[in-house]
């Protein structure tokens, strides 16, 4: 097991940025910049005992700089959307960054994606610390915000990333990460034939904007039943609203149990790569890149809708003005804390 740290890159005002790698020398390998906290690559092992990288991403740091798409980033201070930027906390109302359809998304214009973090290596645990302190009023949002981002790469093949974070102020707060899975290999074209299994009974419906309209619908009956395990495809162009809208999912599924528990669960065939998410967060949101940025992305390789999926374990969207939803609300003084793991094994 080991940490090894390169130069990546220098930003325009001359900040220099560096890759670490995670390598458990048991067939897992990450690869992680300070700038966005980036997961750049993730290395399993296949069926074949053979290496497949199965996270999309980009060939330099001028090409993270225009990341369209999120494409393995850190996403704060708050994941998914926030309708017309605006919430209330304490009587008081919040305008934050609006860079969607008028909504605000993904911690608005500059989000903690585009942040520079430092680093704090920890070799004895096959792991790396990244911290960020927003400050009050950044895009909008109240307090002064220190986050802490732990990425670990375990003996057992599991990659975890465990957050943190405390703010002087009540503000919200709702981390995640926003990598795009190919199990098959970041180049192996459509994830249509990835076998699915979501722990979920219920999922949030959208409006056109993609905005939950408030209601929790259960998932009998319609494209978004994934308690079974089904392919990813199978009703990726069904004819029902909520999948024409979008050409495909790009829903928030509310998870099943309470604590720290299986989400869902993985698996391609042809690779043979299993991965089971776990978290300790009430939603997951399924995205299947349908609108993934076309174009060359990593090592030449062109990207194409549904080339991908993302599992983006969060609060629910636009929490603040459904108090039916889980809250993302963060009083002053205490502490997020949110641990997401990715387990790898190989289906016999």
């Amino acid at each position: 097991m080991s940490v090894n740290k390169r130069l990546y890159g220098k930003l325009p005002d001359g900040s220099e940025v560096f890759a670490y790698t995670l390598d458990n020398g048991n067939g897992l390998c990450a690869e992680i910049i300070n700038y966005g906290g980036i997961v750049t690559k993730l290395i399993a092992k296949d069926k074949y005992g053979n290496d497949r990288d199965v996270v999309l991403g980009r060939d330099s740091l001028e090409e993270y700089l225009r990341n369209d798409g999120y494409i393995g980033a850190a996403i704060g201070r708050h994941a998914n959307r926030i309708a017309n930027g605006e919430f209330e906390l304490s009587g008081t109302k919040y305008k934050v960054g609006i860079n969607e359809n008028g909504n605000s998304l993904h911690g608005g214009v500059e989000g903690f994606d585009k942040k520079l973090w430092y680093v704090t290596e920890l070799t004895d645990e096959n792991a790396v610390v990244l911290t960020y302190t927003s400050k009050d009023g950044e895009e909008g949002f109240p307090g002064k915000l220190v986050t802490a981002m732990k990425y670990s790469v375990m003996e057992d093949n599991t990659f975890r990333i465990e957050y943190r974070a405390v703010c002087d102020r009540e503000t919200v707060c709702n981390l995640t990460n926003h990598s795009y899975f190919n199990l098959n290999g970041f180049d192996s074209g459509s994830i249509g034939t990835h076998i699915l299994q979501i722990n979920s009974e219920f999922y949030t419906p959208n409006s056109a904007d993609g905005m939950p309209t408030g209601e929790v619908l259960s998932v009998a009956g319609t494209p978004f039943d994934f308690r079974a395990p089904k392919p990813i495809g199978q009703d990726i162009d069904a004819d029902f609203e909520q999948i024409r809208m979008f050409g495909g999912y790009d829903h928030n599924f509310a998870i099943s149990g309470r604590g720290f528990r299986l989400a869902a669960i993985a698996k391609a065939p042809e690779s043979g790569i299993v991965m089971q998410t776990y978290t300790d967060q009430p939603g997951m949101q399924l995205y299947t890149a349908n609108a993934l940025p076309e174009g060359v992305i990593k090592e030449g390789t062109e990207a194409h809708i549904h080339d991908a999926f993302c599992l983006e374990t969060q609060v629910f969207p636009n929490a603040m003005a459904h108090s039916h939803y889980p809250s993302p609300i963060l009083g002053k003084g205490r502490t997020y804390r949110h641990i997401t793991e990715y387990r790898f094994s190989v289906a016999e």
